[in-house]
């Protein structure tokens, strides 16, 4: 079977649709990711074949309409979800034309497109195949869902459709206990959460415990902009006066202006699941792929989202005891050091992210819902898909 895969515009994109995508692989079906070009190095990073179908980037997506005029950032929280949503509209249509070519040559008997990848679902119709919406990490707002097809109104009226199609199939890696009260429709299959990222050799010292307590502080793997990298910083600074020790995960070329800003900390590119193993707190900015690694290694975890649609699934982390956040408005040094100390001092944190840990190892493994994948293209096409 011909499975095309579609990421978004980020990394995370990427390696949450990694496991499912090397599973079918490796069971033997012919597996395509459909990535924009900058995500590409990262698809092919993961082991897994990777095509182009923009070189525009995400930030262009979000910050510029059709015609490339410049677009602000809405006050309004719940208006900046569906800006958000507009922006992932953007990148849908322009991956279309690209997509269609593709199809010339590879025509895929099923597609899979991440949360907020909404030309799987335009090009699956077009194709007249399934289409699996596969999670990127604790769940997206609906809002989102209505922002991308105010700005697909176009594409959707032309494929005959009044909205967005539902998926045959969700594909869930948010343990269920910490999922949203109100899902997007669709049927759901949960499957176990599994880390991946791009590696870098380890070293002795990420094996062992520290011997004090090791605090784990990132910002994504994007961090790029002096803004950024400034916030990141302060972060770090906050963090440092804690009696531990400080680790500061982010792309491996700000290292030597972290070591410079932050004296004797570690910093470079980790791949987090192997450095939360033996992290007892990690502080962050509340990104899904990151908050989705601490659950799975039961690592505490101070949140201070940067963006509106992460404040609730932060919250449902923190209201399941497994970490704390800190909404906008109260992010003193004063305050984070203060809620970083707790979550070092309060073994109850540990005890709750352990119980997220075993929930997520219990349920199904990426080759399990492989075999659902194909069922679903059996019944489709009518014969055994492999």
């Amino acid at each position: 079977m011909r499975i095309l895969f579609i990421t978004g515009g980020s990394p995370a994109t990427v390696f949450a649709l990694a496991p499912l995508a090397s599973a079918a692989r490796l069971a033997g079906h012919r597996v395509l990711v459909a990535s924009p070009e900058d995500m590409t190095p990262y698809v092919t990073g993961t082991g897994l074949p990777a095509v182009s179908v923009t070189d525009a980037t995400m930030r262009r997506f979000m910050f510029e309409d059709r015609a490339g005029r410049p677009l602000g950032i809405p006050a309004d929280p719940q208006e900046r979800i569906r800006f958000n949503g507009e922006g992932f509209g953007r990148l849908a249509a322009a991956t279309l034309p690209a997509l269609r070519a593709l199809c010339a040559d590879w025509g895929p008997e099923l597609v899979v497109g991440g949360s907020l990848c909404y030309a799987a679902p335009l090009f699956a119709h077009e194709l007249g195949v399934p289409w699996v919406r596969h999670t990127w990490d604790l769940g997206e707002p609906p809002e989102m869902d209505a922002g991308a097809a105010s700005e697909l109104a176009a594409e959707l009226a032309a494929a005959g459709l009044d909205a967005l199609p539902v998926p045959r199939l969700w594909v869930d890696i948010c343990p269920p206990g910490l999922r949203a009260p109100e899902l997007a429709p669709g049927p759901r299959q949960s499957m176990r959460f599994v880390p991946y990222n791009l590696r870098r050799p380890m070293e002795p010292w990420m094996l062992r415990p520290a011997g004090r307590p090791r605090v784990c502080v990132t910002a994504g793997s994007r961090v790029a902009g002096q803004d950024e990298v400034a916030e990141l910083t302060e972060l770090a600074r906050t963090v440092e006066g804690l009696d531990g020790e400080l680790v500061v995960a982010a792309p491996q070329e700000l290292a030597a202006q972290l070591g410079r800003a932050v004296p004797g900390v570690r910093a470079g590119w980790f791949a987090l699941d192997s450095l939360l193993a033996t992290c007892d707190l990690i502080v962050h900015h509340g990104g899904g792929q990151t908050a989705m690694t601490a659950l799975h290694a039961g690592v505490p975890q101070l949140l201070v989202p940067t963006i509106p649609k992460m404040l609730p699934p932060c919250r449902r982390i923190a209201d399941r005891g497994a970490g704390l956040v800190l909404p906008e408005g109260d992010r003193s040094t004063t305050a984070i050091a203060a809620a970083a100390a707790e979550l070092l001092a309060d073994p109850a944190y540990r005890a709750r992210a352990a119980e997220v840990a075993a929930e997520i190892a219990a349920q199904p493994g990426p080759a399990r819902v492989v075999a659902e994948l194909e069922a679903l293209a059996g019944e489709a096409n009518g014969r055994p898909a492999r």
